[in-house]
């Protein structure tokens, strides 16, 4: 089997579906998990959902996909405003990186224009609603085959 796809999710999207859902839709984290777990089935992939509320957790997780993992998509949350140490452990895997935020950040507190992620991903879906997810499981998918 190959090695999964590490979903990681970022600080507070533990309350999908309940936190600001005029923004962040109605979808709770386990919605989004069950259409990624549907959704790589049909890809010929298996996924690794994560969620953590704190910063080196998350870079836990990314060094542990440098091992384990084929790609990684992740919503830092407000950690893509801020964390450079999460940057830094991307910088460290070298398979496909896919950032994804459910809103779109560029229409919202100016603030949350500047992604340090962004400048390790391989793309990023804003925007999309948790629909983003979806989008980015396949374009990784389009990417693992590719080689």
């Amino acid at each position: 089997m190959s090695k999964p796809v590490y979903i990681l999710n970022g600080p507070n999207l533990n309350l999908l579906g309940q936190r600001q859902p005029e923004i962040y839709g109605g979808e709770t984290l386990a919605d989004v998990v069950q259409a990624c777990t549907d959704l790589a089935g049909s890809l010929g992939l298996t996924i690794k959902p994560l969620q953590s509320n704190h910063e080196g957790q998350l870079v836990d997780w990314i060094q542990e996909a440098r091992l384990n993992g084929s790609a990684i998509i992740l919503n830092p949350g407000a950690y893509s405003h801020t964390s450079v140490a999460i940057l830094d452990a991307l910088n460290t895997f070298d398979g496909p990186v896919i950032e994804v935020h459910i809103s779109n950040i560029h229409k919202r507190e100016a603030f949350r224009h500047h992604s340090f992620v962004s400048s390790r991903a391989d793309g990023v879906i804003a925007g999309c609603g948790t629909e983003g997810y979806l989008l980015a499981l396949r374009r990784v998918a389009n990417l693992l085959a590719k080689g």
